[in-house]
Formats: C-alpha cells, sequence, structure tokens
C-alpha cells in the first residue's frame, strides 16, 4: 500500500477517533453574577453555585439528595453527650496555590467564622461553637457549648468551607480552595472559568474546563441554550419556553426541587410594617396561584411558612394567610391604615420582577399603593440585605433548612420575637427526632401566626441542558453546580 494512501488512512482513523471522544468542557448559564467569589463572607447564593464543590471544600458536603457527606473530613465521631465531634481528615490534600493543607486550616477556618468580627453571612452556623482543638495533623476536635445533632449539616453549608491563613485576604477576586476545580479567570459582567485542579487530592472531575456565563435576560437565554452558546442552563429564567426544549431531542428539561422559599419580605422594624394587621393584610391580599401562574409558569409549589414542602417536618399552613381580599380591607381598616404606600425594591430573577408586578396589582386592589425599584444584585445585597432600607422586597431563601434566621433580630426583614429566639435554641439542643419534629413545627407555626412575611411559594428547579450532558443535579438541596460527577456520553 502507497505511504500516501497510509498516511491518509491514518489520518481519517485518528480524525474519527477525536471526533467519537466525548468532550472535556461545559459552558453552563447563570442568571445573576456573583458579587464575589468568597463564599465565607458574602450572601449570595450565585457565589455557591460557582465555587461549591468545585472550587471550596468544607468538613462535609450535601449530596444530590440532600444527605450529609464526608468532605475533608473523612468520617466523625460525636462523643456520648453530643458536645464534642472529632473529625478525621483526609492527608494529602493541598489548597491550589500548593500550601498543604491539615487540621490548623479547619481550626484557623472555624474560628475566624465565628470570631466577633465575622463577616460571615451564616455566623450563627458556629456560634454553638466553644472550642477548636488541633489533636494533630490529620484531626481536629470541635467542642459544643451544647449539645447540637445537626452539626455536621451546618458544616455542609458554603458558608463554613475551609480556607487557608495564606489566602484568606484574597479570596473574594482570587479565590483558593482544596477542591477539584480551581479559577481560571473571571470577566466581570460576563463570565467565570474553572479549570481542573492537577493535584486534586480526590476523585478526578471529568471535565477540564467549566465556564459560569452571566445571562440574565430570559429572552437572552433561550437563545444561548437553543444556539448551543452554552450547554446548561440549570436554573433557567423562561419557564415559559421549557415546552420548546421537550419538544426537541436535542435537548432535556430537568423540573426539581430546591430550598427555595420565596418570599414577599416586610420590614417589621418601620411602621406600619410592625402591626402585625397590617402583615397580615398584605398576606391575605396575594393571591399565590397568580404569582406561580403568572410569573414561574405553574413551576412552583404554594407555602404558608418558612420551610420546604418536601422536607417531613414541614406543616401546610397556607390557610392561616388565604387569598381574602376583603379580609385584607377590613384588617387595614382596623389598623387604622388608609393610603397606605410602600417601597418594593425587586432583584433581578424572574420570580421577583415578574412576581413584583402582580403582587403590586394585587396589592393596589386592596388599597396599598406600591413604588417599585427594580434594583442590581449588588445593589439589593447593600440597600435591602445589609442596609435595611426597603419596605417590601421578593427575594427566594435558597438556603436549606434556614428557619432560624428567624431568630436574628438583626435580619433584614427585622423579626424580634425573645421567644422565637428561645424555640430555637432548644431545637438546636435537641437530638431526639420527635423532639426536633415537634419543635421545627412550632417554628414554623410561630412566624405563619406573626405573618412576619407573606410566603408565596417553593421555588421549583428548572433547567435545561444539552441531552448528551450527564451528572448535573435535578434537586438543589443547597444553591450549588457540583461539577464532580458532570460528564458528556458519546
Amino acid at each position: 500500500m502507497p505511504h500516501r494512501l497510509i498516511a491518509a488512512l491514518a489520518a481519517l482513523v485518528l480524525s474519527a477517533t477525536a471526533a467519537a471522544a466525548a468532550p472535556d468542557a461545559v459552558t453552563l448559564g447563570m442568571v445573576l453574577e456573583p458579587p464575589n467569589l468568597d463564599p465565607t463572607a458574602g450572601a449570595a447564593a450565585a457565589i455557591d453555585e460557582v465555587v461549591y464543590a468545585n472550587l471550596f471544600e468544607g468538613l462535609t458536603r450535601f449530596g444530590p439528595d440532600g444527605a450529609v457527606l464526608p468532605a475533608l473530613a473523612r468520617s466523625w465521631e460525636v462523643s456520648e453527650d453530643g458536645t464534642a465531634y472529632t473529625f478525621h481528615l483526609v492527608t494529602g490534600a493541598t489548597f491550589h496555590d500548593g500550601t498543604g493543607f491539615d487540621a490548623a486550616d479547619v481550626k484557623f477556618s472555624l474560628d475566624r467564622a465565628r470570631a466577633e468580627d465575622s463577616a460571615n453571612a451564616q455566623k450563627a452556623l458556629f456560634a454553638g461553637i466553644a472550642a477548636v482543638e488541633v489533636i494533630d495533623p490529620a484531626t481536629v476536635k470541635v467542642v459544643l457549648s451544647a449539645p447540637d445533632g445537626a452539626f455536621p449539616a451546618k458544616m455542609a453549608w458554603g458558608d463554613a468551607v475551609i480556607v487557608a491563613p495564606e489566602s484568606v485576604a484574597t479570596e473574594a477576586t482570587h479565590p483558593v480552595g482544596t477542591g477539584p476545580f480551581a479559577l481560571a479567570d473571571w470577566v466581570q459582567g460576563d463570565h467565570v472559568t474553572l479549570t481542573a485542579y492537577p493535584g486534586y487530592w480526590g476523585a478526578k472531575p471529568a471535565l477540564a474546563k467549566a465556564t459560569f456565563r452571566f445571562i440574565a435576560d430570559p429572552t437572552a437565554a433561550f437563545a444561548a441554550v437553543m444556539s448551543g452558546d452554552v450547554d446548561a442552563f440549570p436554573n433557567f429564567p423562561a419557564p415559559e419556553t421549557l415546552v420548546q426544549f421537550q419538544a426537541d431531542p436535542r435537548f432535556k428539561v430537568m423540573v426539581g426541587t430546591t430550598e427555595g422559599e420565596t418570599i414577599l419580605a416586610m420590614n417589621n422594624r418601620t411602621p406600619p410594617l410592625n402591626n402585625v394587621q397590617v402583615r397580615e393584610a398584605i398576606a391575605h391580599a396575594i393571591n399565590r396561584q397568580d404569582i406561580i401562574d403568572g410569573a414561574m409558569f405553574g413551576y412552583g409549589t404554594p407555602i404558608g411558612t418558612h420551610f420546604a414542602p418536601h422536607n417531613p417536618d414541614y406543616e401546610d399552613l397556607t390557610a392561616l394567610s388565604a387569598y381574602d381580599p376583603e379580609k385584607s380591607k377590613a384588617l387595614l381598616a382596623a389598623a387604622g391604615v388608609e393610603g397606605l404606600t410602600l417601597r418594593l425594591a425587586l432583584p433581578p430573577p424572574t420570580y421577583a420582577r415578574r412576581g413584583g408586578e402582580i403582587v403590586a396589582a394585587e396589592l393596589a386592589a386592596v388599597g396599598i399603593k406600591t413604588e417599585i425599584t427594580n434594583l442590581e444584585w449588588a445593589q439589593w445585597l447593600e440597600q435591602v440585605f445589609k442596609g435595611h432600607d426597603f419596605d417590601l422586597t421578593i427575594v427566594s431563601h435558597t438556603e436549606p433548612a434556614d428557619i432560624n434566621i428567624y431568630a436574628r433580630p438583626d435580619y433584614y426583614f427585622g423579626y424580634n420575637n425573645p421567644d422565637f429566639v428561645s424555640l430555637m435554641s432548644e431545637l438546636d439542643r435537641a437530638t431526639d427526632p420527635a423532639t426536633r419534629t415537634l419543635l421545627t413545627r412550632r417554628a414554623e407555626e410561630t412566624i405563619a401566626r406573626d405573618y412576619v412575611n407573606a410566603w408565596l411559594f417553593q421555588l421549583a428547579k428548572t433547567g435545561v441542558a444539552n441531552a448528551k450532558l450527564e451528572g448535573l443535579w435535578l434537586n438543589a438541596p443547597t444553591p450549588a453546580n457540583d461539577l464532580t460527577k458532570v460528564h458528556w456520553t458519546e
């Protein structure tokens, strides 16, 4: 056979092999750009959507079904009295800058998170820690001030990831973790790119590169997926177009659940919203199903308190705040409130912008005018979440089992009930499952009857992906786009 023909055949074989090889890169769409990339100093869910289980790791982590799994702690034991956890750490792990990971980093991270000047958005997760003791480089003991059966789950939050003292000062823009991916670049306003970390201590991911593109506009998101500019949009902002993807064999539609309680939050600090009758009036003025249908195209589950319906401890309390505009008007009259105008601050997500228009119309129907302000995410965090400068806002709380935020008087909606604080303390100390269920449901009822906020719906997780892409989470037990199992099929 002539050499030229052999060479040509070899080239064809190599070309065919390359064409058949599964790609090792992926591009994901996200609605919101994270304000920074440090999950230990930021409240935005978008931070975890990029870095959770990818760039940063904690002692434990959540699996796709919500189970608490080992991470940097390969195992742990709890003392008989429930006040001390001993974590046995993985060995051979390094941070992306090459520095080694050991028990001293765990102590540094937990002490930093619980410090008086801590900037951690979920500082309450660490409030029960009395001391962190380094036993040896691969063993750390966490002593608690009281028993806490939920402590391993608390350590699975994105806010509890382990950082190193060598790099902690620049985590916001140059994050350095122990995860399977490291930051390659961040072009603000456009994308973040991660690449596989060659020194990763655990199982190597199938992907070599992952890019997160920020596309807030639903029409642009639809076009990006349809054209293949993004391979998947795990939290797709245009649910009205899902039927088109379902009819196209190039794509698959993924519908699951989240921990996202979507609420019309009220500033309980300021009159007249410090009056429970006014808050109840607002709750009865809202038709939840109108918002689910009009803003989410039918995707979502009505809720009447701040708890996920898929949780076995959930209690359906929607009847307490059922849609009843006449009752709403009567409550406003009883409170002596008329001619009320409230400021409604709306962050970028579709549920907020579309839902806000429906809320405004339904409040107007009972005599409450609203002044709508559309805020970018960074503005919302600064003005509403940190500055408490708002009357009403719509936001989805996507953190797992986070009813304890109502025990924080300084939290953005300003609920201040000492009895609820005591109830949460009692729940923290409880280890018996039946007792925990009883206390959890009492907590759900307390905030529902105080009408702290108007609870709208549990956010569904609606995503679209290339039909050949596997391993994305169907449900969202925590805000995350975990890439560790993501791969392409032939």
